[in-house]
């Protein structure tokens, strides 16, 4: 399939008000989901870590170092997408597979419109800007850890961002960066097979949201382990 995408592509006129579609469906349209959720993590993660420190000889900048860590190296990129498997995989597939039903890409292939091209390069483009989004969900989650840890009387506001900024290693959020690119490469073409080649009704459709969403998942949690054990293993 992923070779038949990049095929016959579509003339740039048409393509470009694709992207720009999907750009604004998949990339703009999750940004709000993912604040809110990025929020909320990094304020359960200051706490619980604030929680846990029952020692009085481990400093006290230790929730805001446990917060950015977490943050960055897990739980913005690999949490946030597995979200987006739902949220994202399940429009993908389902949107395709309608078409699919409703004789749409038949049609597109009798005219001689690459369909691969024409439905999933969009979204392989779109999703290109994925980083952008988690960058975003990386700031905002220490940012709710703060808020949680201060205004929770847990740490104090200096202890915090000194933990924020003790033995910052800069390859980590290239790490992050690269995860975030193959994770968005996964949530647009894992979907975007299951509503291709789907057969059956509207029922079906359905059926096949909810296998990508499955699917999405097991693939990001392996390559997770993978791209971890060959970037910081």
């Amino acid at each position: 399939m992923i070779k038949d995408v990049f095929k016959k592509p579509t003339k740039w006129r048409i393509m470009k008000s694709l992207i720009l579609k999907e750009v604004d469906e998949l990339i703009f349209g999750s940004l709000g989901i993912l604040i809110f959720i990025a929020f909320f993590m990094g304020a359960v993660v200051a706490i619980q870590t604030a929680l846990n420190i029952t020692s009085e000889l481990i400093p006290k900048n230790l929730v805001g170092f446990a917060t950015r860590q977490s943050i960055i190296l897990e739980f913005a990129p690999t949490f946030c997408s597995i979200i987006m498997a739902g949220k994202v995989g399940s429009y993908i597939t389902s949107s395709i597979g309608t078409m699919r039903v409703t004789e749409q890409i038949d049609a597109l292939e009798v005219m001689g419109v690459n369909a691969l091209n024409y439905l999933v390069f969009p979204k392989i483009v779109a999703l290109c800007l994925y980083p952008f989004i988690i960058s975003i969900a990386m700031y905002v989650g220490i940012f709710g850890g703060w808020m949680a840890a201060v205004f929770g009387g847990f740490s104090t506001s200096a202890d915090f961002i000194e933990g924020v900024q003790l033995d910052f290693i800069p390859f980590h959020v290239t790490y992050a960066f690269l995860k975030t690119l193959v994770f968005a490469f996964v949530l647009a073409t894992v979907p975007s097979y299951h509503g291709f080649y789907m057969t059956g009704g509207a029922l079906e459709v359905g059926k096949a949201s909810t296998t990508s969403f499955v699917w999405t998942s097991v693939v990001i949690i392996v390559a997770n382990y993978i791209l971890t054990q060959l970037l910081l293993g």
